[in-house]
């Protein structure tokens, strides 16, 4: 039985070669998915560079997308223009599309029994808990403590559930895999028969894992904010790079996680603890002359 690690990337260098190191003692193959275009629509250049993760070179597989998802929907269908009230609706087909399209490798290489996980980038799971010839449950999910601007600045107001694993031959897509709600459904919920994103054949593996994000320059998180899927959202907030460099050095977030979908999610403020460095992952210990520049150590 192998293990795929199947992941999208955008230009987070840092995270991925992060990623490659914690993970490769439990992986056989590494399946990246990079577009061409961001969530927001723009297009943009490759930016994967397969020489600068040499050490991980045999256990890659990168693939391109193309070309934008054929159902996006247009204001002007001509001049294919987007009116705000299409930005995120769109950005969610391009994500759907983007992740599905890693299904492509997996059918190439992968066996029925052969375990597929999918993570965003910098959704990063312990794998040191998962034993893929224990596993009971037909769907895997790892709770992982969020971490912003820092590798040891938590937000301990939620917990992500990120990472979902399972068996090539129960994979529908990875859009689907990704909606699943994290949580075991028990037996008299009939809905379940019903929906397709809640199941009773579910793991949660609790402690499961990182989620680093933001991770790098208050600049690129700028950049990166107009092109995600909340695109929408940032571009009303108003924020600058400067902006965001005060909230670092506060230690705070002005993102609510916890609001209603319908709900605008910025604006209040919200407070990061600083984690001593003995409680980040072995990796980061041991590398922590080389992530000086990412812990919050004062």
């Amino acid at each position: 039985m192998k293990i795929f690690d199947c992941t999208t990337y955008y230009d987070e260098e840092l995270i991925l070669d992060l990623r490659f190191n914690m993970l490769n003692e439990y992986i056989d193959k590494f399946i990246i998915c990079e577009a061409k275009f961001s969530h927001s629509g723009r297009k943009k250049k490759l930016n994967f560079d397969i020489n600068k993760f040499s050490k991980f070179k045999d256990k890659i597989v990168y693939i391109v997308l193309e070309n934008e998802p054929e159902n996006l929907i247009y204001e002007d269908s001509k001049k294919k223009i987007e009116s705000p009230l299409q930005w995120r609706s769109n950005s969610v087909k391009r994500i759907s599309f983007q992740r599905n399209k890693l299904l492509e490798a997996v059918n190439d290489i992968a066996h029925p029994n052969d375990y597929v996980l999918y993570s965003d980038n910098d959704e990063i799971p312990d794998l040191s808990l998962f034993d893929p010839y224990r596993q009971k449950n037909k769907i895997v999910i790892f709770e992982q403590d969020l971490f912003y601007y820092k590798f040891n600045l938590l937000c301990n107001r939620i917990k992500w559930y990120g990472t979902r694993a399972i068996k090539k031959k129960d994979l529908k897509n990875f859009e689907w895999l990704r909606q699943i709600k994290p949580k075991k459904y028990p037996f008299y919920r009939l809905d379940t028969l019903l929906k397709k994103d809640r199941y009773m054949n579910i793991n949660i593996i609790k402690n499961g894992g990182w989620h680093f994000t933001r991770i790098i320059s208050p600049e690129k998180i700028h950049n990166k904010e107009l092109d995600t899927e909340h695109h929408d959202e940032y571009r009303t907030s108003n924020k600058t790079p400067e902006k965001i460099r005060d909230l670092i050095k506060r230690r705070v977030i002005d993102h609510d996680h916890l609001a209603d979908s319908r709900e605008y999610k910025f604006g209040k403020e919200f407070p990061l603890i600083q984690l001593d460095i003995s409680k980040m992952p072995k990796y980061i210990r041991e590398k922590q002359n080389e992530y000086s520049g990412w812990l919050d150590l004062n």
